[in-house]
Formats: C-alpha cells, structure tokens, sequence
C-alpha cells in the first residue's frame, strides 16, 4: 500500500530540494554557456596553443564521466584551495562538463555559416570581433537552440548525481527518505514525476525559444 502519510512527511524536504535542483541547473547552465561560448571560441581560433588548450579541456570533460568528475572535484581539486562546499563543487562540475558540451555546439553552429559572409563584412571594414559579434553569432545563435535546449534539460538530469556529494537537492531527499522509512515506492517514484514534470516543463520553454528565435 502507498504510504501517502510518509510521502506528505518528507514533502517539504522534497520541495527544497527542487529548488536547490532549479537553482543548481540555471546557474551551471549559464556558466557553461560562457565557458561554452570561449572554449569553442578557442577551438576555432588562429592560435595554435589556444586551440589544444580548448582541445584538451573539451577532451577530457567529453571523455570522462561526469560522477567521476563530481568526485575529483569535490574531495580533490577544489579542497586544494578552499573549504569543500557541495553546492560550489556541484556548480563548478556541472558548468565544466557542459561547457565541454557547449564548446562543440557553439564550433558547429558558428562553422555552419558561409564563410562568404564574414568575407563580405571584413571587405566592408568590420573587424573580425565586429563581425562575429554582429552577424554570425546571432544567425549561429538561432541554429543552436535545439542543441542548447537539449544540453540543458540533460544538465537538469544529470544534477541527480550530486547527491554522491551530499548536496541537499531533490534526489538527496529521496534517498534520506528511503534510508529512513526503508520505503523504496514512495520516494523513488516521488522522485522520477517530479523529473519529468521540470524536464517537460524545460522542454516546452525550449520549444517556445525554437519557435520565436530559431530557424526551420
């Protein structure tokens, strides 16, 4: 039988958590999409240090599991310099691995516009930086929408693994809820509705940033 009273119990535990969850994704959603947007930046640059600088970063965040990264970081790397906290170690494993991801979107989209436009803006005098800021990354921006939409919702998910750390987000909760009510039902399907529910939720505000911004 369905213990509703146990689930009610841990309810407010389980709505914290979300908002951990949502504050966690938004944060390392944006940061990846500006490590994102340098790394790729690099990927394509004249520089030869700087593209197997970006090159060896992407390797290895795309190469590597992201739990493992969420372990090196947290009890490894960022103990080195500061006192360990879950919610930055989650912030800084999230953000790298997608910028990783990101990086290669933003290569693909930017290298997916005719190069005759940037050779068309630069016989007009526009510098490089003017005309990649002003002509083909807006039209690249549109073009990578679907990528970025679906890089996010994947980071939402992925945001479960930080519970391994301790991080007090919704997956924590569910797992605090089973050790102690030994309830297995309860909090694991508490858990995966209220997944699906921010990922629908996402994916149609992807769908309506497709619709208004993107291109066919």
């Amino acid at each position: 039988m369905f213990r509703w009273d146990k689930l009610m119990e841990y309810m407010p535990l389980f709505l914290e958590g979300i908002v951990v969850t949502i504050e966690i994704t938004v944060i390392s959603v944006l940061l990846g999409t500006l490590l994102g947007l340098f790394a790729g930046m690099g990927r394509l640059s004249d520089s030869r240090i700087l593209r197997w600088i970006t090159g060896i970063y992407v390797g290895l965040f795309r190469g590597t599991p992201l739990f493992v990264q969420i372990l090196l970081i947290h009890f490894a790397v960022l103990p080195t310099f500061m006192k360990s906290d879950a919610f930055v170690s989650g912030v800084v494993a999230l953000s790298l691995n997608a910028g990783a991801y990101i990086a290669e979107i933003f290569r693909a989209g930017i290298q997916s516009i005719d190069k005759g436009q940037m050779e068309a803006a630069r016989s007009l005098g526009m510098t490089k930086g003017q005309t990649m800021r002003e002509i083909i990354l807006p039209q690249a921006f549109r073009r990578m929408l679907p990528p970025l939409g679906n890089e996010s919702i994947m980071l939402l998910k992925d945001s479960s693994l930080l519970a391994a750390i301790s991080l007090p987000e919704v997956t924590y909760y569910a797992n605090l809820m089973q050790g102690k009510t030994y309830l297995a039902w309860e909090p694991f399907l508490t858990l995966m509705v209220m997944y699906l529910v921010l990922t629908m939720v996402l994916a149609r505000l992807v769908s309506f940033l497709e619709r208004k911004y993107g291109t066919v």
